[in-house]
């Protein structure tokens, strides 16, 4: 006989589901939350797990980008490197060059390497484009993914440089290289002109080794390369293995906090889950009885109740994984600019075995009691289904009687002491609701502070520039006869744009400011880039003049600069030059060097290039491009800026009101994750205090049912069964607190030191006492929340059938 054979068994299956409406319900909304949390978490965890690698598999990355001198190694030469021993694929030559545009609004965006491929793919790096095309014919490039934003989309012209005669360029895609081989794709003629205008154009070749894995294999593939041409044709090298290392650490930082919030989602639905079943079972001991003695057998018995758990469940496990896969999508398509360069999606093998893993847990939870309950005589199940045991919660009842409470009140605190397990169920569940709320809590309120720390010129008032942005015009309309998605021809291009920003003398600037009656204080800034001894290539550099402390950034140690002769640098610096707080290091601006010594270590997330934070005063050539100013007190910041902005933009300068930018988006994800998950593990809790609520109710209905005729009115009997999960949900709660507090005080950390840096004391220490106070009240939310539906159904139902049901 089948676990659904039509017939007496499968009519007693379908009336114990059509019986138990409530119960039925609970059974399949619990199973949808808890499969639902548990597919995004597990597809959350999966996505996280090595996200580079798979990419970089996919695309058939490169092992070795190295650019050789074209005078130097032709483009045959180079074709023979590709059958060198050891070398499995090769792509190219492709043109190269280094650009640094500037978009529509005038900011010059970084040094770009632009390399001239007539399409995405080959035989090494398949690059991944995401949006619009390729690049056709000269007048096009397709831009790397990381830089589309509102500013920049499709269509969008800029400058390659900030030169006036500097050609324009038309996006028209955007694209992902796992291995990092360029910034930006053009044709390769476009390329060569561009290398015409002055920038110096060298031959990129990728490459595939058939041994790559290790630093040491990696150099000596590349002796080979260097060996096999002439000397002084190779120019340098990238090793996939430093691109990996990049890469790993900004998807690193989110492993920690997914693998937390998927422990505590599996981990509570399996407990959730089973307390469901195991007691929708178990309140059946006396229905079980009754089929015994008409006849069924114990085994055929077993099997009508895991039938009457399975029905629900397997509905609710369907839409769980509709739902969780509806919830999953948009957090994964978010994540692939946290994970870079493969499409994220729910793994398939995680719609399996998150449902088939929820049945084996539905099944063993209902087959347990089953099981218990058919090896029960037939007389022992129906006197143990239709009384509880005799003496148990009566020294809680005599206990709770002498506090000075009203009765109703009394005989609820003591009543989850008749119910030991339900009780530790209920505990546990609120105690997980309430972890997750307090570790949500914690963490989105570090990420914001994370993301302040990282932005400390936003907490300027007025924002004071010595340019005004600049625009550009429009690509006139095409001729007749062509595509309204073609670029203006390339020589006609700088005749399109306006004239280059007068930029306005910084002396000036600084007078306009000072001489405001409304100013508090100010200070200068000018971020460009320097080169420090024993480091290879330039680095990025911010330069303070005046007293920048209002805009310093949070330190892990020392402390901000205070004069000349000082350095600030973040944590990766001293990893990566073997310096510490108090060295001093060699800082050359353009033609003038300075000797400086590191004062202090910066927090910085940004994970990518190196920042030092120096004075100005280290460097004679170097002038503020920006003034960051505070008002004082009463003084509006729009009628200040405006004030100002009236003097400095005849200058060439401009003045803007501080705002708060927008969150990084790494920030705004992680945030979503966190809110999503939490939200759906406190409906998963509430749920399961629902139902052991349900079930206690369900079975005191008769002594309830005394209670109001003895003169207990609906409210007492509210206030009776609201009691019965007091007292769980401020212990759940507390217990929750701590927990949820010792987990973000570990996982924080540990995504530090993912990308690289240990946390401040603002961003650790975001739990004040009143916070505290609040989450620990979340738990006796959480258990009131899920209790008063069964005890406004407790409270309406009529004496008379509250005595006659058993």
């Amino acid at each position: 006989m089948s676990l659904f054979d039509t017939g007496a068994l499968s009519r007693v299956v379908r009336s114990g589901v059509d019986r138990r409406r409530v119960q039925t319900v609970v059974i399949a909304v619990a199973t949808m939350m808890a499969v639902a949390s548990a597919v995004v978490a597990g597809s959350l965890m999966v996505a996280a797990a090595a996200p580079f690698d798979k990419a970089f598999k996919k695309q058939q990355g490169s092992h070795i980008t190295a650019q050789f001198d074209p005078g130097k190694a032709s483009a045959a030469q180079l074709a023979k490197t590709g059958k060198l021993p050891g070398v499995a694929a090769s792509a190219g030559p492709y043109p190269s060059t280094a650009v640094r545009p500037v978009d529509r609004s005038g900011f010059q965006l970084p040094t770009l390497t632009l390399v001239g491929r007539s399409g995405p793919y080959g035989t090494v790096d398949r690059v991944d484009l995401k949006a619009g095309r390729w690049a056709q014919k000269p007048g096009e490039i397709v831009l790397d993914a990381s830089f589309e934003g509102p500013g920049i989309g499709i269509g969008t012209p800029m400058k390659t440089s900030n030169a006036k005669d500097a050609p324009a360029l038309s996006i028209v895609g955007f694209a992902v290289s796992a291995g990092k081989t360029a910034d930006a794709w053009a044709t390769p003629a476009q390329v060569d002109a561009l290398g015409s205008k002055g920038n110096p154009v060298s031959s990129q070749m990728l490459y595939r080794f058939d041994s790559a894995s290790t630093k040491q294999q990696i150099l000596a593939d590349r002796k080979k390369l260097a060996a096999s041409v002439g000397s002084g044709a190779l120019l340098g090298t990238q090793s996939w293995l430093d691109t990996k290392r990049a890469a790993d650490q900004g998807a690193a930082a989110t492993v920690p906090f997914v693998m937390a919030f998927g422990a505590l989602g599996i981990v509570m639905s399996v407990i959730i889950v089973s307390s469901v079943i195991s007691g929708a079972v178990g309140t059946s001991l006396r229905r079980i009885g009754i089929l015994k003695a008409i006849g069924f057998t114990p085994r055929e018995v077993v099997r009508a109740y895991v039938a009457q758990a399975l029905i629900p469940a397997v509905v609710g496990t369907a839409l769980g994984v509709v739902l969780g896969n509806l919830l999953a999508v948009p957090l994964l398509s978010d994540a692939e600019s946290v994970y870079g360069g493969v499409s994220l999606s729910v793994a398939w093998w995680v719609d399996v075995a998150v449902p088939a893993a929820a049945l084996v847990v539905v099944g063993l939870a209902a087959l347990i009691p089953a099981l218990r309950a058919g090896r029960l005589r037939t007389v022992e199940a129906i006197a143990v289904g239709r009384v509880p045991r005799t003496g148990r919660g009566q020294w809680a009842h005599r206990a709770m009687g002498m506090l000075p409470l009203p009765r109703p009140v009394t005989y609820g605190l003591a009543t989850p002491f008749t119910h030991p397990v339900r009780t530790l169920t209920m505990l546990l569940a609120v105690a997980f609701g309430t972890v997750a709320t307090t570790f949500a809590v914690g963490l989105t309120s570090s990420l914001n502070a994370i993301g302040t720390s990282q932005a400390p010129e936003n907490r300027a008032a007025v924002t004071v520039t010595t340019t005004k942005a600049i625009e550009v015009a429009p690509p006139p309309p095409p001729p007749v006869g062509g595509d309204a998605g073609d670029p203006p021809p390339l020589e006609n291009s700088a005749a399109s744009t306006s004239k280059k920003p007068r930029a306005a003398d910084p002396a000036k600037v600084r007078s306009a400011i000072a001489s405001q009656p409304g100013t508090e204080s100010y200070y200068g800034k000018a971020q460009t880039e320097v080169a420090v001894a024993g480091v290879s290539g330039s680095i990025q550099a911010s330069l303070y003049e005046g007293d920048s402390r209002p805009g310093s950034y949070a330190m892990l140690s020392g402390h901000w600069i205070t004069g000349k002769g000082q350095v600030v640098v973040p944590s990766r610096f001293l990893e990566r030059t073997s310096t510490k707080l108090g060295d001093t290091v060699r800082v050359t601006y353009e033609k003038e060097t300075a000797n400086l010594r590191i004062v202090g270590e910066s927090f910085d997330t940004s994970g990518g290039r190196l920042e030092i934070h120096a004075d100005m005063a280290d460097f004679t050539s170097a002038e503020p491009s920006t003034f960051l100013v505070e008002t004082k007190p009463g003084v509006s910041a729009d009628e200040y800026a405006r004030k100002v902005a009236a003097v400095v933009q005849p200058l060439g300068g401009d003045a803007t009101t501080g705002s708060e930018s927008g969150q990084d988006g790494v920030i705004l994800i992680m945030t979503a994750m966190a809110v999503l998950l939490t939200l759906m593990l406190i409906i998963v809790a509430g749920l399961g205090v629902l139902n052991s609520v349900v079930l206690d109710t369900r079975e005191r209905i008769h002594d309830l049912g005394v209670c109001k005729a003895i003169g207990m009115s609906p409210r007492q009997i509210l206030s009776l069964v609201l009691a019965s999960v007091a007292v769980i949900g401020v212990i759940g709660g507390l217990l929750g607190v701590a927990a949820g507090y010792a987990l973000h005080h570990v996982v924080m950390p540990v995504m530090g030191r993912a990308v690289g840096t240990s946390l401040p004391s603002p961003v650790l220490d975001v739990y004040g006492p009143f916070r505290l106070l609040l989450l620990g009240l979340g738990g006796v939310v959480i258990a009131m929340l899920g209790t008063l539906i069964p005890a406004g159904w407790a409270a309406r139902a009529r004496t008379a059938t509250a005595l006659r049901t058993e």
